[in-house]
């Protein structure tokens, strides 16, 4: 008897096995999570893009400029650029004409009860103008591993927000100049 739990204990064959079923769970919920966490970044950077991208219609006047309506211009540069991870209906953004780039202080980020940006217009002033663009989107968490530790509160998500204050361009050049 003594002698059959000495071959027991020596056989290995199925030791990998056991070894991989050990470390299977927690490997596939590291790869899940990291996975998780390029798409969370990936999307931030994304809205940036876009929010600049935007931006840049204002700073160089095309969206003051524009034949159509200024707004629509400015959303569907936006939309454009973060269509590939962001539906377009989920992004709030605001566009604000400042008197100077020290009156940024008095327009803080204001948020309604379900913590999405309240939306304060969108006036994308004239030449040489200080304005003020905030692009927001609320990213959701797909795993619910990560959703607890990274979101906001007891929600599965997280906002991501991006400010712009910029001066826009002379661009009213007289033509014949």
């Amino acid at each position: 008897m003594l002698c059959l739990l000495r071959q027991f204990m020596q056989k290995k064959d199925g030791s990998t096995a056991i070894e991989f079923a050990m470390i299977a769970v927690p490997f596939t919920f590291i790869l899940i999570g990291i996975i998780e966490l390029s798409l969370y970044f990936a999307t931030t950077s994304l809205l940036h893009g876009a929010a600049e991208e935007a931006a840049r219609l204002v700073r160089t006047g095309q969206v003051q400029q524009a034949a159509g309506d200024p707004q629509q211009m400015f959303e569907d540069a936006l939309c454009d650029h973060a269509a590939v991870f962001i539906s377009c209906g989920d992004i709030k953004y605001e566009v604000i004409t400042l008197d100077d780039f020290s009156d940024f202080s008095n327009y803080p980020v204001q948020y309604d009860a379900n913590g999405d940006l309240i939306y304060n217009g969108f006036t994308a002033g004239g030449v040489n103008d200080v304005v003020l663009i905030r692009a927001m989107y609320r990213y959701n968490f797909m795993t619910p591993l990560l959703g607890p530790i990274l979101g906001e509160g007891s929600s599965n998500s997280r906002l991501i927000l991006s400010t712009i204050v910029l001066q826009t361009e002379p661009y009213d050049f007289e033509e014949g100049v």
